[in-house]
C-alpha cells in the first residue's frame, strides 16, 4: 500500500527518481548569467554559467549532461549542476582507472597537513607528502600548476577521498628507464645526471633508474679536497662512463675526462729555471700546494720555501689563497708533478755574504747557541755560522774549550769553509792564532828520540810535554818490563827520554813510548856486542851504552 502511494506521488511531481543522478538536457533559454536546461521534468532547470568555465560556447539547443541535484527549489525549479555532472563522470572514469591500474594526470594545486591538493580533471585529490617523489625535495614549487600523471592508491566515493601517488609513477618510469639504460650502457657513453648523494671520497649520480659513483679525483684536473666545493644535490651534471663491471652493475664515472687533460701538454708551458706566479691552495707539513692554472699544481717543499728560516711550518711562511711567485725546479709530466721554490725568486743572501766575506775573513759576532757539538754565531739577521768544538782551540778538547763562552757573548772567529749549496758556513776561533803545536811537530819526525817533561799521570797513562806539545804515554809504553809499567812511579817534573812513534799533524798528536826506547837500545847493544873484542860480555856492553845515552 505504501508502495503504491509513492509511486503515485512520484508520477504526481514528476521525479522518476531521477534525483541525485546525471541526466541528458537540452539548452532552451541563455541569459547573461544562466542557461535554462529542460531534461524531460515538468518544469526546466537553471545552471549558473560559471560552472561551463571561462568563455564557455553554448548556444540553445545544445545537449549537455547534468546533475539533477534537488527536484524542486523554493520557486519550484528543478535545481541542476553541471559540476557536479562533470564530478560523477570523473569518479566514474577514476573508478575505472583504479580497477585497471591505469594513471591518470592531474595537477598540484594547493597545500595541506601532510601533503598537497591534487585536481583531477574536477575531482580533488589528496597526495600525501612520502608519496611526492623517490627522494626527499626541498622545493616542491616547480612540480605545481602543471599536468603530470598519477597512480590512484585509494577511492572513497561515500567520504569523497581520493589518494594518489606520484612516486609509483616515478618508479615504475624509473625502472622502465634502468633496464633500458643497462643494455645499452657501454665504458665511453655520455650521460646526463643528477647528484643524489655527496660523501667525503665522491658523489652518487642518479642517471635515470641506476646511480654511478663519481669519485673525487675524477671530478676536476685540478685538485679538490671535498665534492661539496664544485657540487650540490640536485645539481645536473654531464659524466662519462669510464668503467661498467656488468656482474654488479657498478658504475664509474667521470667529469674531467670529458675536457682536456692539462698535463699533456705541461712540459711546454711551465720550462723549468722560469717564474711564474701562482696561488697557495693547499698546506701541509712538508710544504705547499701552488696552482700555476686549471688542473695544474706543484709542491713548494719547505726546504725551497725560504733560505734562512729553517724547522719553520710552511703555514707560518705562506697562507691558503695567497698569490707567490715561483721558480719552476723540475717537471715530471708521467708523474705528474712539478717542482716549485719560492725562496730561489729572491737573491740568496748566503752567496751575498759570502761574496763580501770570503774564506779566510775575520768577523765579529754574537754566540746565539751553544749545542754538543759546538757553537753557533750570528753573522747578520738571517744566517749564522758554527763553530765545531775542534776548532775552538789549539791546546784545550772541544769539550774544555767551550766552557770559557756563553750565549750571548761578542767573540770573533776566522771564515774557514764556506758551502752555499748546503748553507753552511763554518767558523774557527783557534784559527786566529798560530797553532804552536803544529809548529812544533814541523820539527819531529818519526824514531826521533826526546826528552819528555812529566806534568801529570793516571791509571792508564803518564802526561807528558815536548817543546810545548802537550801529550801522553799510554802505560804498556812505559816500560819493557812490566813491572816498570806503573804511572805512579813517574813524578812531577821527572824527565823521560822517548821514541816518538807517530806524528800526526791533522790532529796535532804525538805518539811517544818509552818501551820502544829500550827495546831499540837492546838491539843496538846486542849489534856492538857481536862485533865487540874477546872478553867482553853482554852485560858490559849493555851498560857502555847506557852510559853513552845517560
Amino acid at each position: 500500500m505504501t508502495e503504491n502511494f509513492e509511486a503515485l506521488l512520484n508520477e504526481q511531481f514528476g521525479d522518476n527518481g531521477i534525483t541525485g543522478s546525471v541526466v541528458k538536457g537540452t539548452i532552451i533559454k541563455l541569459t547573461p548569467d544562466f542557461a535554462v536546461v529542460d531534461v524531460g521534468l515538468k518544469s526546466e532547470g537553471r545552471i549558473p554559467l560559471r560552472e561551463f568555465g571561462q568563455n564557455p560556447e553554448l548556444k540553445v539547443g545544445d545537449q549537455i549532461e547534468v546533475y539533477v541535484d534537488r527536484y524542486e527549489d523554493k520557486d519550484g525549479n528543478i535545481v541542476l549542476s553541471r559540476e557536479k555532472a562533470r564530478r560523477e563522470e570523473v569518479w566514474q572514469d577514476l573508478e575505472k582507472c583504479l580497477n585497471s591500474g591505469e594513471r591518470v594526470n592531474g595537477v598540484i594545486f594547493g597545500r595541506v597537513k601532510g601533503g598537497f591538493t591534487v585536481d583531477l580533471n574536477g575531482a580533488i585529490a589528496f597526495l600525501p607528502g612520502s608519496q611526492i617523489d623517490i627522494r626527499p625535495i626541498r622545493d616542491i614549487t616547480p612540480l605545481m600548476g602543471i599536468s603530470q600523471p598519477f597512480q590512484i592508491l585509494k577511492m572513497d566515493k561515500l567520504r569523497g577521498n581520493i589518494v594518489v601517488s606520484r612516486r609509483v609513477v616515478l618508479e615504475e618510469t624509473r625502472a622502465e628507464a634502468r633496464a633500458e639504460l643497462i643494455d645499452t650502457l657501454k665504458e665511453g657513453s655520455i650521460l646526463d645526471g643528477v647528484v643524489k648523494n655527496i660523501t667525503d671520497y665522491g658523489a652518487f649520480i642518479d642517471l635515470g633508474g641506476v646511480d654511478g659513483l663519481l669519485h673525487v679525483t675524477d671530478i676536476s684536473w685540478k685538485r679538490i679536497n671535498h665534492p661539496a666545493e664544485v657540487l650540490s644535490v640536485g645539481q645536473t651534471v654531464k659524466v662519462q662512463v669510464i668503467k661498467f663491471n656488468e656482474d654488479n652493475q657498478r658504475i664509474s664515472l667521470g667529469m674531467k675526462q670529458l675536457e682536456n687533460d692539462p698535463w699533456q701538454e705541461v712540459a711546454s708551458r711551465f720550462t723549468v729555471g722560469e717564474v711564474y706566479k701562482g696561488k697557495v691552495t693547499n698546506i701541509t707539513d712538508y710544504g705547499a700546494f701552488v696552482e700555476l692554472e686549471d688542473g695544474i699544481e706543484g709542491l713548494v717543499h719547505v726546504s725551497e720555501m725560504s733560505w734562512t728560516r729553517k724547522n719553520v711550518h710552511p703555514g707560518k711562511i705562506v697562507s691558503t689563497s695567497q698569490e707567490v711567485e715561483v721558480k719552476v725546479l723540475e717537471v715530471d709530466a708521467d708523474k705528474r708533478r712539478i717542482s716549485l721554490g719560492i725562496k730561489q725568486c729572491t737573491p740568496n743572501p748566503w752567496a751575498a755574504y759570502v761574496e763580501e766575506h770570503p774564506v779566510g775573513s775575520v768577523i765579529e759576532g754574537k754566540i746565539k747557541n751553544i749545542t754538543e757539538f759546538g757553537l753557533f754565531v750570528g753573522l747578520s739577521d738571517e744566517i749564522d755560522g758554527m763553530i765545531h768544538l775542534s776548532d775552538i782551540s789549539w791546546d784545550k778538547s772541544g769539550e774544555e774549550a767551550v766552557k770559557d763562552y756563553t750565549k750571548g757573548q761578542d767573540i770573533q772567529a776566522k771564515i774557514i769553509d764556506v758551502d752555499i749549496e748546503k748553507e753552511r758556513i763554518s767558523l774557527g776561533i783557534k784559527q786566529l792564532s798560530e797553532d804552536v803545536v803544529a809548529s812544533a811537530l814541523d820539527g819531529l819526525k818519526k824514531g826521533d828520540v826526546v826528552k819528555a817533561t812529566v806534568t801529570g799521570h793516571d791509571d792508564k797513562v803518564v802526561n807528558v810535554e815536548v817543546n810545548g806539545i802537550n801529550t801522553s804515554i799510554k802505560k804498556a809504553d812505559l816500560s819493557r818490563d812490566k813491572a816498570g809499567q806503573n804511572p805512579e812511579e813517574f813524578k812531577d817534573g821527572d824527565v823521560v827520554e822517548a821514541k816518538v812513534t807517530s806524528v800526526d799533524k791533522k790532529n796535532n798528536k804525538l805518539g811517544l813510548s818509552i818501551k820502544a826506547l829500550e827495546i831499540d837500545e837492546e838491539k843496538k847493544a846486542l849489534e856492538e856486542y857481536s862485533s865487540a873484542s874477546t872478553g867482553s860480555t853482554f852485560g858490559d856492553v849493555l851498560g857502555e851504552a847506557l852510559k853513552k845515552n845517560a
